[in-house]
């Protein structure tokens, strides 16, 4: 149902499960208080539980920690860091600038989207695996859908320095033999002994840890949405107290331009 009598019933009140604010009394965060039963939680595990509404072990909450720790990369000529850096440089506010830059790590190649449809992937793999499924016919079809295998090869160079560290602690945890993460180095192998030079990333590695958290696509993809933020304020600061306008100019010999020729004003 979703004409009218529906809206209706929804005008001038908010129904949700989620939480309320009782302003001078308390604030209600998924069914708990959020000043006395949820005081002491950390902003990560409140982060998630605003997600998944659950609670994590300490093991689990420092591996997720890793994931975000370990690419907080402070360098402005990254794609969403440079967002950050610019907005710094052209006098932004930092708010504008960090979001913007968040905004477009949803990049479908090596951001947000490339995850999501790792998650998924694994998932699916997963579940077809253990009911009788071939690991050449999953890829297979992956390919045919998507015309490549979200979180395997890199634009820049076929390695990814994050994947030892995190797998470091992923092991110092006890969580490194989860079944989708030991699906995720299976297809690395199965690529590799193919002819396919596709090593797994980052997105791999972190979607693979996502889905033997139990995180759906959906949970998993907000659980990552801060995941570069550490990195971009570096940038737009080192940018904003710089020489205004000076951050990655381009001479007018650098632009191969064809419009109109120069005029008279």
């Amino acid at each position: 149902m979703n004409g009218p009598d529906y809206l209706s019933q929804k005008a001038g009140k908010l129904q949700t499960a989620m939480g309320g604010f009782f302003p001078g009394s308390h604030v209600v965060f998924r069914g708990q208080t959020l000043h006395t039963d949820l005081k002491d939680m950390d902003w990560m595990a409140l982060y998630l539980y605003g997600i998944c509404g659950r609670r994590f072990s300490d093991a689990e909450m420092q591996l997720m920690n890793a994931l975000w720790t370990y690419t907080s990369y402070p360098d402005a000529r990254i794609w969403n860091n440079r967002v950050a850096a610019l907005s710094g440089s052209a006098r932004s506010t930092g708010n504008l600038g960090l979001a913007a830059a968040l905004s477009i790590s949803e990049a479908h190649i090596y951001g947000r989207g490339n995850e999501v449809q790792a998650i998924s992937f694994f998932i699916a793999t997963r579940k077809r695996l253990d009911t009788g499924g071939n690991l050449a016919d999953c890829l297979q079809d992956e390919m045919k859908t998507h015309r490549r295998i979200a979180g395997y090869g890199r634009p820049l160079i076929n390695a990814d320095e994050r994947i030892a560290p995190i797998m470091a602690k992923a092991t110092a945890l006890g969580l490194d033999q989860g079944r989708h993460i030991q699906l995720a180095f299976a297809i690395e192998r199965h690529l590799l002994d193919s002819g396919r030079n596709l090593r797994m990333n980052y997105g791999a590695v972190v979607s693979a840890f996502g889905a033997d958290l139990e995180l759906s696509p959906e949970e998993f993809y907000l659980f990552m949405f801060p995941s570069f933020l550490a990195g971009m304020p570096p940038c737009f600061l080192e940018a904003r107290h710089g020489v205004e306008g000076s951050l990655f100019p381009l001479s007018c010999t650098d632009i191969a331009y064809q419009g109109v020729g120069p005029r008279r004003w």
